[in-house]
């Protein structure tokens, strides 16, 4: 009997599943063909599905108000992008296609809103939440904002001491959100974030300090749980702690008028990933309906803030193995033709895992295979999958002359932001180029080269030669 990689795959796993399947013995990825793809730029290549964008914002926005309708739920449902996980533009202007409001984490970022607003990407009646440490520049440009007219802009607090900051430059009246600090997960190097207000202060920060001042509105409280939005005593034990303090805040500020959950969904990582997104987003939106029920008070408007579960599931990079080499009797690495570590560098840096598969060569026996980068570092290499300590590709023979190609998956957050684009890489390995893939008005796929591979030309430029 002839254990190929297929049969593995598929004795395994539910096969096909949502994204993949074979057509012809080769891999396709939301219905394009990466034999295509490769045989038109070569490999490496990362690539960016924008219609997958599309689809996650479509899904998540169906669960949010299915729910509020099935449980009478009085307040409103809104989707925001934060825009760190993915800065291209491409990116952010198929998310804002679908109506989806957005989230800042920095100065820059708010460089990025008014150069969206100039290409009439957005306008003024867009909602805005500016999280993060509110340096000098972040607050002046936010002040900016505010008076070009982003009257929905929401300026959430991360300490007390932002409050007297920003109130002493504004001219304008500004709507305002506080922060929650929550407790970390029981194996975090602390217990407490050092992101936003505890909750014992925060009550008298709003009778002390916020209704005073006559030129700021709060309008909602956020609160961030590390671990993701997950079925689990940890999430849930924050989460109704949390809404408690919505509660006791709305109590005394009739002004308060949303929630905004911090921390995203979870994305597929693994082929055996399982997730039941509507009971989650179910349970969410009754707890809350629930809780204010009891204390007779106004629901609050939902607010999340989906970056990874935005972009995730719409990259993918392409390697070719270069050679494989037999180290002793158990360890047999196949060597990429780039760096794991420049391209992937979450999986190497808070040992993220994604989901590896063959392009082609299905039909070949497996083997326990260790991935190694091009770099000399020690460090370039993956080995292990979410569910499994080991890694089975198809072996190599060295009589083929189509050499194997393989995919890491779901690879579009936060890559290019950990590792920079272009700029100076790990053993001066380029960046590989980009491709961008979307649909036309007939639906047929078009790809196009965002931008090529990145050249030895311009890192020399960089480093003064």
């Amino acid at each position: 009997m002839k254990n190929t990689y297929f049969d593995l795959i598929d004795q395994t796993y539910y096969f096909p599943l949502e994204g993949f399947d074979l057509n012809n013995g080769y891999l396709h990825f939301n219905g394009v063909s990466l034999r295509y793809l490769i045989e038109q730029y070569g490999t490496p290549f990362r690539l960016t599905y924008l219609p997958r964008i599309a689809d996650q914002i479509k899904k998540a926005r169906n669960w949010f108000n299915k729910s509020i309708k099935k449980n009478g739920y009085r307040g409103k449902y809104h989707y925001c992008y934060c825009t760190k996980c993915c800065h291209f533009q491409r990116v952010i202007s198929k998310a804002l296609d679908e109506g989806v409001h957005l989230e800042t984490s920095s100065s820059f970022d708010i460089d990025l809103i008014f150069k969206l607003y100039e290409q009439g990407k957005i306008d003024t009646s867009l909602i805005i939440v500016h999280n993060g440490y509110k340096t000098e520049d972040y607050l002046e440009k936010i002040i900016r904002l505010n008076e070009t007219g982003f009257k929905n802009s929401i300026t959430v607090l991360d300490s007390m001491q932002e409050l007297e900051r920003l109130t002493t430059r504004l001219k304008k009246p500004i709507k305002i959100g506080v922060r929650l600090a929550t407790d970390l997960q029981p194996k975090s190097d602390y217990y407490t974030s050092r992101l936003g207000i505890r909750p014992s202060e925060l009550i008298n920060f709003y009778q002390n300090k916020i209704v005073e001042k006559k030129n700021v509105e709060l309008k909602m409280l956020h609160f961030f749980v590390d671990s993701g939005i997950k079925d689990n005593l940890y999430y849930w034990g924050q989460f109704q702690k949390s809404v408690k303090t919505f509660v006791e805040l709305k109590k005394v500020c009739p002004t308060l008028k949303a929630i905004n959950l911090g921390g995203g969904f979870p994305i597929r990582n693994n082929l055996g990933f399982e997730y039941d997104y509507p009971y989650i987003v179910n349970e969410i939106v009754r707890n809350i309906k629930d809780v204010c029920s009891e204390e007779q008070i106004e629901e609050p408007d939902i607010f999340t803030e989906f970056g990874k579960y935005t972009v995730g599931e719409s990259g993918a990079v392409i390697f070719s193995v270069l050679e494989q080499k037999q180290q002793n009797d158990t360890e047999l690495w196949y060597i990429i033709n780039n760096s794991l570590m420049n391209t992937i560098p979450d999986a190497w840096s808070i040992l993220e895992k994604f989901i590896l598969l063959p392009i082609n060569k299905w039909d070949q026996e497996y083997a326990q295979v260790n991935i190694g980068g091009i770099s000399c570092d020690h460090s370039d290499y993956y080995n292990s999958d979410e569910l499994n300590q080991q890694i089975f590709l198809p072996r190599i023979d060295p009589q083929d002359k189509e050499p194997l190609y393989i995919g890491f998956f779901h690879t579009g957050a936060y890559q290019d932001a950990i590792s920079g684009y272009g700029g100076i890489k790990h053993c001066l390995i380029p960046s590989p180029k980009h491709i961008i893939i979307d649909r036309d008005e007939t639906g047929n796929f078009v790809s196009e080269v965002y931008r090529e591979e990145q050249k030895v030309e311009d890192m020399m430029s960089i480093l003064g030669y």
